[in-house]
This record gives structure tokens, C-alpha cells and sequence, in this order.
């Protein structure tokens, strides 16, 4: 086998969330470092990001869940890794994580996974399902609260022999910068969203599901009116429904029923993500289930924005809490809407004093290299270089 270290990482596809953008950038990081780096996937938009001269990409349907299809991909993998040296394949999704471990059997190689959710299992065969993640050699967590909620319910997969590490995922600083917005393009997203100037702009980022709070922002926002006496707002509910028509349904619903038709707009995506951070004064994340690490509120924080999150999973760990931004009960609107009417009345100066203190916490704990640089030395343990 090659003394350079070759990683071949495997997941479902290749989209816009936390742990697809992670494995894009540890992708190129390998790359940059002069080691062999490979991406399985069966699609996914940010594949025509990919710089395909740095890193190979091979397709392969590792997005299902169907045994047959399962022990193909172990068998394809297999291939792959022996024909291009591969040393290491890591594994972000259970499913192709099921077929990477045999492959690794089979070829001797190191596996490892990240885990980048709680998986919540409700019968003794989705946890032994889900305990895919805690075979390999190495199991990186992506907080410390995911870390915990390992431990404390997969004790039994851990033994001496198996590592599990703490990583915290990192952003790219420099994308996600405010000094890089353009005015022009600011205001033409203005005109296109129809934001209007002189009243407070609330952004709520992430895809159109129940977990993600959509319900709970809403009843606040119509608090913000009706206990308040505040409509000097108005709000961005950004993120594609993925199909769930129903629940969409529901939520304009909601909408029409409080009155708010005037006051929040559904955007469904925007491909320039701190562009669309740069026209808010302050940014919600509403989830109801616990984040895993919580993205939005580490990529707001990294464009100098006043974040708002609720109270569980990742935020606790990337919110410096009356510095940076607030923390709320997760499932009371009431005091969302408390929140938003407090910081709605902060002076322009104020709300530049919490993005200050945003971005020098971001800047020091959540970079992208930092992140990749972590990975990288983990993956040098294993093969003991």
C-alpha cells in the first residue's frame, strides 16, 4: 500500500447541508495537503463545485437503504478501494456506512464515520441499525452534545479499541464575511424579496420541516403584534419545502389565519447564502429537536448578525449567550417573541456590538481549517504517520 494517505469519504448525496459542505471541504483540504482524496455519492448540486482535477468522484446509488443495493455498493467499494490504494474510507450516513464497513473488512482498510445527528431509535433494531456509526476505528462527533448522546446511549458499541473524537464542524470565514457583500447584489435581493426599508428584517434559514420550528416562529411573530403592540418588522422565512407540500400548506395556513400575509415572506432558496444573512438585523434558528451542531447560527454569527436560537443540541456550544445572541425555551413562543421585541428595539450600534462578538467566536472556534486540519491529523493517528 502507498505511504500517502488516500480518503475515500462515502455519502448519500452531495447537497447544501452540515454534513455534505463538510465533506466537500475536507475534500479539497486533503487535496491542498497532497493527499488522495475521493468522494462516493449518487449526486447531489454541489457536485458541480467539485474541483474534479483535485478530487475523483465516483456515482454510486449510496443514498438507499435497500439491502440488494447495499451489497453491491460493498462490492463496488471494495473495488475501488484496492484499485486506487484508498487507506482510509469515512463514512457520513448509515446506510453506506453498512456497506463501507464490510468493504473495509474485506480490504483491510481503516473505517471511519462521523455522526452528524441523534438518530433517535425507538426499537432495539433501528438502534442496532444505527449502530453502524460506532464500528470503525474512529467516530467523530460533532459536538460536544452529540458526543454525549453517544455515550449515553451507545455505551455498549464504545469499547478501547474504538476512538471517539470531538470536531466541531467549521465554516468557511472568509465566504461567510460581511466586508465580501456585494451592495449591488444587496440591493437587487432587496428589490427581489421585496424588503422594505426602516423596519426590523428577521431571517429564519433552513429547509420547510416540523423540527425545524417554522410553526413555533410564526405564533411568535403574531405574540410580537398582539402582546406587544410591535409590527415594525417584517420576516424571511428561507428554505425549500423538499416536497412537503402538506406541511407548507400548513404554515401559509398559519400565516393567513394571524394576519401576518404582510409581514413574513416564504423564499425558497438563495444561492448565496451570506448575502442573504447581510440584509437581516437578527436571525432565528426555531428548531424544535435538537441540532446536531446548528449551522445557521454559527454561519450568522460569522456574518456579524445577532443570532436567536432555542435552547438545545449544538447552539448551547456556538452562542455566547447575551454576547453574541439568545438562547429561548424551544418550544415557547412566548418568549421568542419576548426576545424579538427586546433586540427590535436595540440601536444600530448595539446590534453591530453582539456581530462583533459573533464573529470573533466563530472566527476562533468554528473554522473550516481548523476543522479540516483536526480531521486530517486523526486520519494520520490511524495510519500512524
Amino acid at each position: 500500500m502507498s505511504s500517502k494517505i488516500k480518503v475515500l469519504q462515502v455519502i448519500p448525496k452531495l447537497g447544501y447541508g452540515g454534513a455534505e459542505t463538510g465533506c466537500y471541504d475536507i475534500a479539497h483540504y486533503l487535496a491542498e495537503k497532497d493527499c488522495g482524496s475521493y468522494i462516493a455519492t449518487s449526486g447531489g448540486q454541489l457536485l458541480k463545485f467539485v474541483k474534479r482535477k483535485k478530487v475523483k468522484i465516483f456515482r454510486l446509488p449510496v443514498h438507499s437503504k435497500n439491502p440488494l443495493l447495499i451489497i453491491l455498493n460493498m462490492f463496488f467499494l471494495s473495488i475501488i478501494i484496492l484499485f486506487n490504494n484508498i487507506n482510509i474510507v469515512h463514512a457520513r450516513s448509515r446506510a453506506p456506512a453498512w456497506a463501507v464497513y464490510f468493504a473495509c473488512l474485506i480490504t483491510g482498510r481503516k473505517f471511519v464515520t462521523t455522526f452528524h445527528g441523534t438518530y433517535n431509535f425507538q426499537s432495539k433494531i433501528k438502534k442496532f441499525y444505527n449502530s453502524i456509526m460506532l464500528r470503525s476505528k474512529l467516530t467523530i462527533a460533532g459536538s460536544n452534545f452529540i458526543f454525549n448522546h453517544i455515550s449515553e446511549n451507545y455505551g455498549e458499541y464504545l469499547n478501547k479499541h474504538k476512538k471517539l473524537r470531538v470536531i466541531f464542524r467549521g465554516i468557511n470565514v472568509e465566504y461567510f464575511n460581511q466586508k465580501n457583500i456585494s451592495i449591488l447584489k444587496q440591493e437587487k435581493l432587496k428589490k427581489e424579496w421585496e424588503i422594505s426599508p426602516g423596519k426590523f428584517t428577521i431571517l429564519l434559514p433552513g429547509r420547510l420541516t416540523n423540527w425545524k420550528g417554522q410553526e413555533k416562529f410564526i405564533e411568535a411573530l403574531n405574540i410580537l403584534i398582539e402582546d406587544y403592540k410591535n409590527s415594525n418588522f417584517q420576516a424571511v422565512i428561507l428554505g425549500s419545502d423538499q416536497g412537503r407540500k402538506v406541511y407548507k400548506k400548513r404554515l401559509i395556513d398559519l400565516v393567513q389565519r394571524y394576519r401576518l400575509g404582510k409581514k413574513i415572506k416564504f423564499i425558497d432558496h438563495c444561492k448565496e447564502m451570506p448575502l442573504a444573512y447581510s440584509l437581516a438585523d437578527a436571525v432565528v434558528s426555531a428548531s424544535v429537536e435538537p441540532e446536531a451542531f446548528g449551522r445557521v447560527a454559527v454561519e450568522a454569527q460569522a456574518m456579524g448578525k445577532l443570532i436567536i436560537a432555542s435552547n438545545i443540541g449544538g447552539s448551547n456550544e456556538t452562542i455566547l449567550k447575551g454576547k453574541s445572541g439568545f438562547l429561548y425555551k424551544y418550544d415557547d413562543p412566548r418568549e421568542l417573541a419576548k426576545i424579538l421585541n427586546n433586540v427590535s428595539e436595540l440601536d444600530q450600534v448595539s446590534l453591530n456590538s453582539y456581530g462583533i462578538e459573533g464573529r470573533k467566536n466563530v472566527t476562533k472556534k468554528f473554522d473550516v481549517e481548523a476543522m479540516c486540519d483536526s480531521t486530517l491529523r486523526e486520519y494520520k493517528k490511524l495510519l500512524n504517520l
